[in-house]
């Protein structure tokens, strides 16, 4: 049995040091952990409110698994990027198809490693999550697919509020079928995949109000 792959020391040491804030000051609470394969890599996605979501996302998975995640190629010059990829993000260059980005994100989940993946592509905006639902990109389900792991939903609550002090929920939900996409087309494959994982998101999220 490979054994999953160990956050970073910069990784571990922020972790430790959110812990608490994220517990008592924001009431921190994570469910469904069962749900989340034991081993091996997987894609985990979510609903995108916040440029912190990757944190509470992941937060309940540390110490013992590492969350990867893309950041966009801009932020990415130094020193800035040193503490970038130390916390776990590789770049992608938004706005334009990154097939080295999907490349980087399916060799990591094949290494074993957890991707972090917001299908919506960018923060939803209050009021617009409809817009938002329709454009649900594939991105996350082909890097499962590709990869031949499996692709997780997740529900995120209250990374919006953070300056009221508001609480952070997380909901894992269990991993989308996509045993019975393999005769697909890939195009095709991945746009049902997608339509399945958004549904679980949303439900996940639903259940967290």
């Amino acid at each position: 049995m490979t054994r999953p792959p160990r956050p970073t020391l910069f990784y571990s040491f922020v972790a430790a040091l959110s812990w608490p804030v994220f517990y008592v000051l924001f009431r921190y609470r994570a469910e469904g952990q069962e749900q989340l394969p034991r081993e091996g890599g997987y894609v985990l996605a979510a609903g995108h409110v916040s440029n912190l979501d990757p944190w509470p996302l992941g937060l309940s998975l540390w110490p013992r698994r590492f969350l990867r995640f893309m950041a966009k190629s801009e932020l990415f010059w130094f020193p800035l990027s040193l503490f970038l990829r130390a916390a776990g993000a590789f770049k992608v260059h938004r706005g334009r198809a990154d097939r080295e980005a999907i490349r980087t994100a399916v060799s990591l989940a094949q290494a074993g490693y957890v991707i972090a993946m917001f299908p919506e592509g960018t923060r939803r905006r209050k009021g617009l999550r409809k817009r938002y639902e329709a454009q649900a990109h594939t991105g996350a389900a082909r890097i499962a697919l590709d990869a031949g792991v499996p692709l997780v939903p997740a529900g995120i609550r209250g990374t919006d509020e953070l300056r009221r002090l508001g609480p952070v929920r997380v909901r894992y939900g269990s991993p989308v079928s996509l045993d019975d996409l393999t005769g697909l087309e890939t195009s095709e494959a991945a746009r049902v995949a997608t339509e399945r994982l958004m549904t679980a998101i949303h439900e996940l999220e639903a259940s967290l109000r």
